[in-house]
């Protein structure tokens, strides 16, 4: 069985922009290469998992968003790190346009994005990780079973009620935060 490290994509590889979708506004997470990086050399295969609500909401197309998301795993192969997937929800249960008006499985909180990688990949979840930057993705996790989920800050108000297994300042805190060297 893999392991994998779990990537949201808005507040842990680039920074909070509401509605991203075009490339010249994206700003990588300070760390988020070398974070990754280590991880891949520790046998972590790396997935993106990020709901999409602008898709739902009519922002932006799903075209839009797979642009910008073969930009940025070239971006991360530029940089020597492998993203074996990014799974996404395009949909939102109140405020989606047309077919993206549901609530999916997919949609985090639920597990969905996080199951479909564990079939897809034989993954061992109780020995992969997350780390997200909202509550929802960690519940997210802990719906799917994930073993470890980290909240990263990325500059939000978070809850110490907070149901993660960690709590870091930054993606850069990570190996840290999780006793791995």
């Amino acid at each position: 069985m893999n392991k994998a490290l779990f990537l949201d994509r808005d507040g842990v590889i680039n920074k909070e922009i509401e509605y991203l979708y075009r490339i010249e506004d994206v700003e990588f997470i300070d760390g988020i290469f070398e974070t990754c990086r280590f991880f891949q050399q520790r046998d972590f295969l790396l997935v993106v998992i990020t709901n999409q609500a602008g898709i739902a909401r009519g922002k932006y197309s799903v075209e839009d968003f797979n642009k910008l998301n073969d930009w940025m795993l070239n971006e991360f192969r530029r940089c020597g790190v492998e993203i074996l997937k990014t799974y996404y929800s395009p949909y939102h249960p109140t405020a989606g346009i047309g077919p993206f008006r549901k609530d999916s499985f997919d949609r985090k909180p639920n597990p969905g994005m996080i199951l479909k990688a564990r079939d897809d990949f034989e993954l061992s979840l109780r020995d992969s990780i997350l780390v997200g930057d909202k509550e929802s993705d960690i519940v997210a996790g802990i719906n799917a079973g994930v073993g470890t989920n980290v909240l990263v800050k990325s500059g939000l108000p978070i809850s110490e009620l907070s149901k993660a297994d960690f709590i870091i300042e930054s993606i850069k805190d990570l190996p840290v935060a999780i006793h791995l060297k």
